[in-house]
């Protein structure tokens, strides 16, 4: 055998051997990121929360999640209007209580292993009540269409149109927000960098908001949002490190209020 051709081997040998433990890696990755929607019980029960307040059909086992991560405090479930019972999303959402965790689950699992894919999650600039003005949730944008990866869809004009509604789940509560805008916006940190206690400021973050209108944004005519709403932000990354991919929608629904 030559040597050239030997090498040539050689180099084939060692190139398979990683392209499996790549491949393996990521395997394991993905099947820690997949084990939260496979946990027995975790979602479609039959069971109604009831209490002094109406009683509401929460399609999610808390009590079966806490098991799992007590970090875990809500559920989003974004709907395919032309699809039943696909979701654009559907995964539980976590805050870290933790001192220095602001961005744990950045990069870990719900199960608290370390992840490429890190969970959905808030920081504790928001109250794990959404009645703040704007809570925002973040998530990765995976080449693979999990976590948030599939917010690029919105990018669409059509899918924008028809794919409106998100769904938030709590223990005993149940929200709908209609979205009204998905756009490109800047890296700066959006809690950090608007007061949401003043009302003036309110104000001047939706005039910034409303001035990203453009051909390659989409912005729903059918809705007004004011200072006195409460919307979600959904933030994404982008290509581009300098920019944040938003999908926002705004509270129309809210079961605590209907009791």
């Amino acid at each position: 055998m030559g040597k050239k051709k030997l090498l040539w081997i050689i180099a084939l040998v060692v190139a398979c051997a990683c392209f499996l433990s790549c491949a393996g890696y990521f395997l394991i990755d993905y099947l820690h990121y997949k084990s939260i929607t496979d946990i027995s019980g975790a979602q479609d029960n039959d069971s109604n929360v009831s209490s002094a307040k109406k009683q509401v059909h929460v399609p999610v086992d808390f009590e079966e999640l806490k098991k799992v991560n007590d970090d875990i405090y809500a559920w989003i479930r974004i709907p395919y209007a032309d699809e039943e019972d696909k979701y654009i999303a559907d995964y539980p959402i976590l805050q870290s209580n933790s001192e220095d965790g602001k961005s744990y689950y950045l990069n870990h699992n719900v199960n608290r292993k370390s992840s490429v894919y890190g969970s959905i999650y808030t920081q504790d600039y928001n109250a794990k009540d959404f009645n703040d003005f704007n809570t925002l949730i973040y998530g990765h944008n995976m080449k693979n269409g999990t976590m948030f990866g599939t917010l690029k869809k919105y990018r669409n004009k059509e899918f924008f149109n028809k794919n409106r509604e998100i769904e938030i789940y709590m223990p005993d509560r149940i929200m709908k927000y209609k979205i009204f805008a998905a756009y490109v916006f800047d890296d700066r940190h959006i809690m950090l960098s608007f007061d949401f206690e003043d009302e003036s400021e309110r104000e001047t973050y939706l005039d910034t908001v409303f001035s990203k209108r453009s051909l390659y944004n989409n912005f729903a005519d059918d809705i007004t949002v004011d200072t006195d709403d409460r919307i979600i932000t959904l933030s994404t990354c982008t290509n581009n490190d300098r920019e944040r991919y938003l999908v926002q929608g705004v509270l129309v629904y809210d079961s605590d209020a209907d009791s």
